[in-house]
């Protein structure tokens, strides 16, 4: 990865069998590439992650990763190309934390403080409001940016991971995570 860009992540998650793409972790692996080629280059990719709903439901468990990614669209408009991604791969929004066939969540674009303030674009909060309290966003991002720390709460992903809540199952997928 360039060193003078900024380190931007995406989140990746699934827990509904898509038409199209297949299983879950199909359907991110499938996400990973379209992504590719919408002007986004993955630098670094996290394994696959197997997490139970956040907030505990009994919905279908959750395929999750991370990927830190370059690229020249601007947050607001990379913000687009994830959310066209999804409606492309048969997300319905519906209730908030519903099973959904795709999710992706632009987490951070380098140290970008936007929406904490509760002025401006609601659709773009970055860093991502919430990602300090989900192991199924903080374990994989350990794998491909462990010395990253939150711009707003300007805590280390290290005391991150040990605040979460250890209610929260997050297993590695080790049967997925071969590279795609």
């Amino acid at each position: 990865m360039n060193d003078s860009r900024p380190l931007i992540l995406i989140g990746i998650g699934a827990n509904l069998n898509s038409p199209e793409f297949g299983s879950p972790r199909d359907t991110c692996n499938a996400a990973v590439r379209e992504l590719e080629t919408a002007g986004v280059a993955i630098v670094r990719r996290s394994s696959w992650f197997k997490s139970a709903p956040v907030p505990v439901s009994d919905q279908p468990w959750f395929i999750n990763g991370v990927v830190a990614i370059e690229t020249s669209l601007t947050p607001s408009k990379l913000l687009t190309v994830l959310q066209a991604t999804e409606d492309r791969f048969g997300r319905v929004r519906t209730a908030k934390n519903a099973a959904r066939t795709l999710d992706l969540d632009l987490l951070a674009y380098g140290e970008l403080v936007v929406g904490w303030d509760d002025e401006g674009d609601t659709d773009l909060v970055m860093p991502h409001p919430r990602m300090n309290e989900r192991a199924f966003v903080l374990l994989p991002l350990q794998e491909i940016a462990p010395n990253w720390r939150h711009p707003v709460l300007n805590v280390s992903l290290e005391k991150m991971i040990a605040g979460l809540d250890p209610g929260q199952q997050t297993l590695i997928d080790c049967a997925s995570n071969k590279k795609p």
